[in-house]
């Protein structure tokens, strides 16, 4: 593997993970199913402050869909929001050395999913259904994620517009913000989020929010998806739109993972008849994976346990760690870029034990306790923010 393309698949990676790392997960909190930190220094809050990006929004969506599986409440009757959870961010590049690196001022779109718990895929129902993105009806996508995209609550103050809504505003405003200059708008996510990263790239480049018109030509800005562990989206039709539309989508995947099988593990992108089951018997419950795949497998590397619960498969953490060893096909394992091995357990017990590391020793300090002024131990109020559109796309304001 080219040593620069794997840096750049594992900084995308990690644009994934921070979704993880900043997500409040504790049913006892009040805050569960927000981001821990606002939005001024969440780069910086979980170690990334010198990545060269910046938060421009944050994304929420509505909980009150159909997969309850996949959603963290609050088991507390006072909670921050009844209706959304927190599902990702944009952010930009703002450091001129990135900027120059890379060629261009980057936008990228991180979307959450799940850390190690699969309970969710049970919840999908194989039934595709027409986005209507576009007048074509035969282009489908899984229905489960259509409504995470683009459900919305009226009454919330966080998912009052919907993710979809969310995400399309933020990219528009972006790219007015920045026009004139060389942009590209990358996509990822891990799990149930890769599958909103091919959504979401599909729904830019379908309506032409990427199409820019200077007067003379009308170039396209390049959208890339960089998915881990994701599931299939939607239909044949779906994956050759956005093979159409110029979607370049990497799925990262482990052989032993579960989710990249489903939905429909029998009518998929494996099967020779696919394309005349859709178009001449309309068989209803046909998916098939979009992009390139690259193929890892956790029992090459020597740092592992050679089995594990379905949930080690399916680890971020651990795609990094494979993806940081790959070298080829029946080449030997060895860690590139040396990347702390340690990682894989932040969330999972998936290194052997001669390796000392505790399993999922990743936890705020204290687990956000403080002492206040009586000398008493509390958990402190948290600061709502969000993400608005000023003159500037970092400024913030409280409510």
């Amino acid at each position: 593997m080219n040593s620069h393309l794997r840096r750049e698949i594992i900084r995308y990676g990690e644009f994934a993970q921070a979704c993880y790392d900043s997500f409040d997960f504790d049913p006892h909190s009040k805050y569960c199913g927000s981001c821990k930190y606002q939005g001024a220094r969440f780069f910086e809050k979980l170690g990334m402050a010198d990545c060269g990006y910046q938060i421009s929004r944050y994304l929420y969506a509505t909980s009150d869909i159909n997969l309850p599986n996949f959603y963290q409440k609050s088991k507390l009757s006072s909670v921050w929001s009844t209706h959304a959870n927190w599902m990702g961010y944009v952010a930009v590049c703002t450091d001129e050395d990135e900027i120059k690196r890379l060629g261009r001022r980057d936008i990228v779109v991180s979307w959450r999913g799940t850390v190690t718990y699969l309970e969710w895929i049970y919840d999908l129902k194989d039934i595709l259904h027409s986005p209507n993105f576009t007048n074509d009806p035969s282009i489908k996508m899984e229905l489960g994620f259509y409504d995470l995209y683009t459900k919305k609550e009226d009454t919330c103050n966080f998912c009052s517009f919907s993710a979809r809504e969310q995400v399309l505003a933020e990219i528009k405003r972006l790219l007015d913000y920045y026009d004139g200059e060389e942009i590209s708008i990358t996509i990822t996510g891990h799990s149930l989020g890769a599958a909103l990263a091919i959504i979401t790239a599909y729904d830019i480049a379908e309506l032409g929010v990427n199409i820019v018109n200077d007067g003379r030509v009308t170039p396209k800005i390049p959208i890339t998806v960089y998915s881990f562990g994701g599931p299939r989206v939607g239909n044949l039709k779906f994956k050759e739109r956005c093979e159409e539309l110029g979607v370049k989508v990497l799925r990262v995947i482990n052989i032993h993972d579960k989710v990249p099988t489903v939905p429909e593990i029998f009518a998929n992108e494996k099967l020779q008849f696919q394309k005349y089951l859709e178009e001449t018997v309309s068989f209803p419950c046909s998916y098939a994976h979009v992009g390139v795949e690259l193929t890892l497998d956790h029992t090459h590397s020597p740092f592992l346990k050679p089995a594990g619960d379905l949930g080690c498969a399916h680890n971020l953490e651990a795609h990094l760690h494979l993806l940081d060893g790959y070298h080829g096909k029946g080449r030997r394992f060895c860690l590139s870029n040396k990347r702390d091995i340690a990682l894989v357990n932040k969330d999972s017990n998936f290194l052997k034990k001669e390796y000392g590391v505790p399993p999922h020793w990743r936890q705020d300090e204290n687990k956000g306790m403080v002492k206040n002024n009586d000398g008493r131990w509390v958990l402190p109020e948290r600061p709502r923010w969000r993400l608005i559109h000023m003159t500037s796309p970092t400024t913030l304001t409280k409510y």
